[in-house]
């Protein structure tokens, strides 16, 4: 669902604010507890990245790969997502709204092949800044999903992924890369740190997909 608030940014409401006519018990996952703030949880330190040298490549099986830097990232259109967020960790908060570019807008920019079935988010996190994490193209491309720089109108802080991070609406958390540098599009389905170290490879929360074990 979307609704335009500017003649320059349009705002999507992901689906599942609408669970329930929004009622707060009807949008809180099975497993979750409601909290007001946001709280800070990844694996290693944060990364400390100069926006001056940050780039985005978004390469792999698609016809026109691309390297943005800040600048360049900024121009493309930019939208506003208004969702829940929910952490594998048992806590959700509602009601966010993220600023940054729609992940269907990259993903139309470079043109995947009919062979790319699967995102590869990378991300310079620990371990030694090969953090990644892995989607269903399709998934990735739903239209609540947000490459953002802005949460609540102010721009994301370093330990919240800033300067760009990855909001997967329908997916817990982990499965949205925080300090995201590259986008892959492959044929193959490649689990990334947080897969490979026992969470569940899909990571609904309505399905309680927390581990993998």
């Amino acid at each position: 669902m979307s609704e335009t608030i500017s003649s320059n940014r349009p705002t999507i409401i992901s689906a599942d604010t609408l669970r329930g006519n929004g009622d707060h018990d009807a949008r809180t996952p099975p497993g979750q507890t409601l909290t007001a703030k946001w709280p800070v949880l990844h694996y290693g330190d944060v990364p400390d990245i100069d926006r001056g040298r940050w780039s985005l490549v978004v390469d792999g099986l698609c016809r026109s790969p691309i390297t943005l830097n800040w600048d360049q990232f900024m121009q493309l259109p930019q939208a506003d997502v208004v969702c829940d967020i929910h952490c594998v960790t048992r806590w959700s908060r509602l009601d966010n709204r993220l600023t940054g570019v729609l992940t269907r807008v990259l993903l139309d920019l470079v043109q995947p092949l009919p062979e790319a079935r699967y995102v590869i988010q990378h991300a310079d996190s620990d371990p030694d800044g090969a953090w990644s994490t892995n989607l269903p193209i399709d998934v990735f491309g739903e239209e609540d999903c947000i490459l953002a720089h802005s949460h609540d109108g102010q721009p994301l802080s370093p330990d919240h992924g800033g300067p760009l991070r990855t909001i997967v609406p329908r997916r817990y958390s982990w499965k949205g890369a925080k300090w995201l540098h590259r986008i892959e599009l492959v044929d193959e389905d490649r689990p990334g740190f947080w897969e490979l170290n026992g969470y569940h490879n899909e990571g609904d929360p309505w399905l309680e997909e927390r581990c993998g074990w």
